[in-house]
């Protein structure tokens, strides 16, 4: 099975196991649907005809006109309550399993290391929760559904003409195969390159409009405000250029579908002319196949949106498969001999596709209760080991034992919800009375208090109505919200200013009670705090002092100050 064809069978698994039921029955009521309009139209031209020419003849007075009405207010019936069934199963059914597929691909890039790598490309993220997943909609909105009702209408449409002739029947439905599924398949073929052009184009022109937005203030400083207007027109052009060949392509498609469909009725109708001639069929008969072939070919042209979207649910289908299978978790850390927090021995750590590691032969050991600084310059491996104790890097070689621990980064991630929901993200089981608690160690209760909406409070994009000094006192609150016997904390007051951070810091330290810090800083007051202070360069351990040495007061000169 070619990779195209294997990722589609992968999100279709995936469709069938979270809303199977109402995936077929949605596809079963298109099919009824598509049946019922079939029969409708079949069966009244028969009425209409049989009718007429009872009229003209001795026998319209025993003509029964009961039974093929009732017969058509029931297919009439059918086909509007299969309609709107349809509609509504399909498309709750589909919104439904996108929904979980978009929660799947979170928690895939929310496994360790993943996240670490998409941190440098979070626009790649929001296009495949976005883009991708809606993509996907097609395969069975626009493919599935239409071609299980399409076919169900030609095989029904065959079987019926078989009743009255078996040449006729077959001829029809080789036709039907034939044009109403090879001229969709051509144009799939011949849509492959121009969706691939509009899908990369899509992202390309949201990824400029994005940075043109979001660094707007930067540009103009720097000059480059035009040219990245002049970058987004570009990439508008070039995914209008996308637009316009599968529009072609769709338009091509329909010309042909309704060609191969004028075609089909006129080959019926010479198939009529003849049984009719040989005395095998009547005229109201006739006029049932007639109709009934002009009414079998129709679905096949609901096709066509889907033959010019598929290319693109495929492209999707290939992205994203690989991610919503269910992470592959690194085991945790063992847990290190009694009375250690941390151990690592001869520990080395690569981020993949890194020349070298980012961490080499690392032996430390941090002791229960211990407060420990990690100092040295940006990028010699501070943050990497704390993410290494945090068990989102497994070692490459060499041994890591640790207790279970938080990890407090630089960045404070918020979310646009209510203030509750985003302290719930550290404990979802958390009441309001334990989040209150968190936010008064954090010194935050005040100003929670005084709002008119308390923890129901919207905040804004990434925290927007939020100062810096709040945004990292809820960062904080989440932090006590962790019951972990190891707090990891990575700059924890960079960029505040001196009053907020001494008291950020000092609250911090007093609700850590006996819990082990360990603390990667430039700064003098963070590692102030700590008992012993390891120097980190160039991946490696390269120096240690303990409070009470020489070394940990030149260390802490050696920081940058208040």
């Amino acid at each position: 099975m070619s990779p195209r064809m294997a990722a589609l069978a992968a999100i279709l698994r995936l469709f069938l196991a979270e809303r199977r039921g109402a995936l077929i029955g949605g596809a079963l009521l298109a099919a009824l649907t598509a049946l019922a309009g079939a029969g409708l139209l079949a069966l009244s031209g028969w009425f209409i005809t049989a009718s007429a020419l009872a009229g003209l003849s001795a026998a319209a007075i025993a003509f029964d006109v009961f039974m093929p009405a009732a017969g058509i207010r029931l297919l009439a019936l059918t086909r509007t309550a299969g309609r709107y069934g349809e509609r509504l199963v399909t498309h709750d059914a589909t919104l439904a399993v996108l929904a979980r597929l978009r929660e799947r691909l979170f928690r895939g890039w929310a496994a360790p290391e993943a996240a670490g790598r998409l941190a440098g490309q979070p626009a790649r993220l929001l296009f495949r929760l976005t883009l991708d997943i809606d993509a996907l909609d097609a395969l069975y909105l626009r493919v599935l559904v239409p071609l299980a009702a399409a076919l169900s209408v030609g095989l029904g449409a065959s079987l019926l003409i078989g009743l009255v002739d078996g040449t006729t029947a077959l001829a029809f439905a080789l036709f039907v195969l034939a044009a109403g599924l090879g001229l969709p398949a051509l144009a799939v073929r011949a849509a492959r390159r121009p969706a691939r052009r509009r899908a990369h184009g899509l992202e390309v022109l949201r990824a400029r409009v994005i940075d043109a937005v979001s660094g707007q203030t930067e540009l103009l400083m720097a000059g480059r405000l035009a040219g990245q207007r002049e970058a987004c027109a570009a990439a508008d052009r070039a995914l209008a250029a996308a637009d316009d060949a599968l529009n072609r392509i769709e338009t091509r498609l329909a010309a042909a579908l309704a060609v191969s469909g004028a075609l089909l009725l006129a080959a019926m109708l010479v198939a009529g002319a003849g049984l009719s001639a040989r005395a095998a069929i009547d005229a109201p008969m006739a006029a049932l196949l007639l109709l009934l072939a002009l009414a079998a070919f129709e679905p096949f042209a609901a096709l066509r949106r889907g033959a010019s979207e598929l290319g693109r649910a495929v492209i999707a289908a290939r992205r994203t498969a690989p991610r919503l299978a269910p992470p592959l978790l690194p085991p945790p850390p063992a847990m290190p001999a009694p009375g250690l927090a941390v151990r690592l021995e001869a520990a080395t750590f690569v981020y993949p596709g890194t020349a070298g590691p980012a961490l080499a032969a690392v032996d430390l050991a941090v002791a229960d209760g211990e407060r420990l600084a990690l100092v040295g310059a940006s990028g010699a491996g501070k943050s990497t080991l704390l993410a290494a104790i945090a068990g989102e890097m497994s070692p490459a070689a060499g041994r890591l034992a640790a207790v279970g621990g938080t990890l407090l980064t630089q960045r404070t991630t918020l979310f646009r919800d209510s203030l509750r929901d985003n302290l719930r993200l550290a404990a979802p089981e958390a009441d309001d009375r334990r989040l209150r608690d968190a936010l008064a160690a954090a010194g935050l209760d005040a100003f929670v208090a005084a709002l008119p909406r308390g923890l129901d409070t919207r905040l804004g994009e990434a925290g927007v109505g939020l100062s810096g000094g709040q945004a990292r006192r809820l960062a904080l609150a989440r932090l006590f919200l962790r019951d972990t016997p190891l707090w990891l904390l990575d700059e924890p007051t960079e960029g505040l200013d001196g009053a907020t951070a001494r008291d950020v810091l000092a609250r911090l330290c007093a609700r850590a009670g006996p819990r082990t810090l360990v603390i990667a800083t430039h700064l003098r007051r963070e590692a102030a705090v700590a008992g012993r202070i390891l120097r980190v360069d160039g991946g490696r351990i390269a120096g240690a002092a303990r409070r009470g040495e020489p070394g940990f007061a030149r260390a802490l000169d050696a920081l940058r100050p208040d």
